[in-house]
This record gives structure tokens, sequence and C-alpha cells, in this order.
């Protein structure tokens, strides 16, 4: 472990670590520090406090010593001239006829170094731009390319929201965001909607994604299938993720019908399925009520009046039919019995005919 002390050279810039030397510093206490771009004025932002080593960028450099009114005087003074800086950097830059946008100069404490950075589309020959510049200035110059979402927070400016740029006035960092993360917050996927001053994906969209991806992972999918409270099978149709419900599909006879539960409630009903002996699954429970409401489907009351009045109607000349075919059955059996009778009286005549002979 090591104590360390977090101090801030730009307004939202990155907190570094120092060691704070012995000296008895707190939050807002102004102090002279030694960078790897020379001598800075900076703010604690974090009083003393112990670190894991591995989180320190060796080597730990200390704290010069607590800043004085001269210190502070002279800060001022730099900037002053950093606006001074700027406008001839500009006119330097028309005059080679450079295509690069000037965002901002920044002296160092020291007046050793100045820098300058800009954006551009490519890469920029600026050799000559840094010779007329150093001749000028008669000091160290360094122009540095930087991207769109760092001119933005530099330049600071108002959001769509009708606050303040969240990486103009608290984000130190810039964290990866992507278009899943409006996705998963249902969000409409219009880019000038979800796009930042900078053309960038916003980076509040990353400020909840971890609470979005929770929620998303407590709901079913769009189009799956789900046990209701009721006992039936229906197919999800939309989920809403902040409030925790969603929209089921539920056939009820010959009509479907949309109903609203929340997720605690479906979760409730697979539980008590599972736990009835069989293993909840949803296509197939949905495939084996729609074969059973095709084998028996029921009729309305007036249709079934009308049923039953055919049936009657139906009833009645199948029996007709019926008495008819038993009549004409009993008809063709006297008739046989007769032509028997007659063919066996024949035969004895024609016996009794030859014995005389």
């Amino acid at each position: 472990m090591a104590t360390v002390v977090g101090v801030r050279f730009r307004t939202v810039g990155k907190i570094y670590y120092f060691d704070p030397a012995g000296f008895e510093v707190t939050r807002g206490t102004n102090v002279i520090v030694e960078t790897a771009r020379g001598v800075e004025f900076g703010t604690v932002i974090m009083g003393p406090k112990d670190v894991d080593e591995e989180s320190i960028v060796a080597p730990l450099k200390p704290l010069l010593r607590i800043a004085t009114e001269d210190d502070i005087a002279r800060e001022s003074y730099n900037r002053s001239r950093e606006q001074e800086a700027y406008a001839i950097c500009k006119e330097k830059i028309r005059e080679h006829n450079l295509e690069m946008k000037l965002i901002r100069a920044e002296y160092t404490f020291d007046n050793n170094k100045l820098l300058f950075y800009f954006t551009a589309d490519g890469r920029i020959d600026f050799r000559n731009l840094v010779k007329d510049l150093a001749s000028a200035f008669r000091t160290r110059i360094e122009l540095r390319q930087i991207g769109v979402r760092d001119e933005t927070k530099m330049l600071g400016g108002i959001g769509i929201c009708g606050r303040e740029l969240c990486c103009n006035t608290f984000l130190t960092d810039f964290a990866p965001v992507s278009i899943k993360m409006a996705k998963e917050q249902n969000l409409s996927l219009n880019p000038t909607k979800i796009s930042g001053t900078c053309g960038r994906l916003m980076c509040c969209l990353n400020n909840e994604a971890e609470t979005y991806e929770y929620l998303n992972s407590r709901l079913p999918k769009q189009g799956s299938y789900v046990m209701t409270p009721e006992g039936v099978t229906g197919r999800v149709q939309s989920v809403s993720v902040l409030r925790q419900h969603i929209k089921v599909i539920v056939e009820n006879g010959d009509e479907r019908e949309i109903r609203e539960y929340s997720i605690d409630e479906i979760n409730e009903a697979k539980r008590r399925r599972e736990e009835g002996g069989r293993a909840y699954n949803a296509p197939e429970e949905q495939a084996k009520r729609k074969n059973e409401e095709t084998k028996v489907r029921p009729e309305r009351s007036d249709r079934g009046e009308k049923k039953s009045s055919s049936g009657k109607a139906k009833e009645e000349k199948t029996d007709v039919k019926a008495e008819n075919n038993s009549k004409n059955t009993g008809n063709a059996q006297s008739k046989n019995k007769k032509r028997r009778r007659h063919r066996k009286k024949s035969q004895q005549q024609k016996n009794e005919g030859q014995k005389n002979e």
C-alpha cells in the first residue's frame, strides 16, 4: 500500500496520483507538481489515501510545494497569454493554408512549453508551422491532434437534454459506448437522437447500461412463449423493461386477447408448472392446446339450436328409412318363401307323373 493524493490540472481532466511528500493537503488545495511535461499547477481533488501499488504508475512523483499567492497569480497570467497565443496560431494556420481546426492553446506553468490542440480529417504536415510558431513565441512548441470527443470536452456546450455536457462537467474518462446499449434501452436508433454534440454515440447511454442489462435478463424475448397465471400458454407481444411487465397474446376460443402481467407473476406460474411434475415447454403446450381446440370446438348458442333442430330432422329421416328398409326386407323374404313352395310343388307333381308311367 502507498499513500497518495489525487491532483487534477484542468477542469474535468484526469486525476493523477502524487506522493504527498509530507505536505498536509486537503481537497481544493492548489499545489505545484512535476510532470512529464514539466512543472505544473494543479488542484488536489482527492486527499491522502492508501491505494494498491498496482494502481500506481511508477515512478510516483512527489508534490513540490503548496501553491503560493505568486504561483496563483502566475497561473492566471499564463491563462491570459493562452488567448493571445491561440489567435496568433490561428493566423499562422491560415497563412500556411492547412486543413486543421485549432481547439486550444496551453502554457505549462514554467513557460518552457506551449501546446496547441487541433483536429483534422487526416495527417497534417505542420513542420513549417512549428518553425514559425517557435520563432514567434521563443519557446518549445508542441502540436497535438485530438479526436472529436476530446474537442467537445475542451470546448463544452449544451446537450440535447438541456444540461451542460457530461464530458465537460464530471466525466474524466470516455467509456466505450455501443449501439447495443441503445437497443437494450428500447431507444430510437435514429442517429440524430442517440448522438451527442460530438457526433458520436452519447456517453450517457453507458450510465444505465448495467441496470438495463440486468432488467432485460429477467424478461422473456418478444415472440417467445410463456405460461400465464391462468394456466394457458401465450406469445409475448411486447415488454416494458423499467416496469418489468410483459404483454401476452392468448387465445380465448375463436378470439385472441392481449393480457398484461408482471414478470413475477409469470415466473410464479412457471415455477408452479415445473413443480407439478412436468418441465415447462411453452411451444409444446401451445401446439397441444390448438389440437384439442381443433377436435372439439364449441358452437354458439344460436347455432346450437339450429343444429339441434336439424339433428332431429335427420333422426326422423333415418327412422323412416330404417322402417322402409325393414318392410322391403320382409316383402322380399315372403316372396322367396312362395317361390320355394311353388318349386317344391312342381317337383312333387313331376315325380308322381313319372311313377304312373
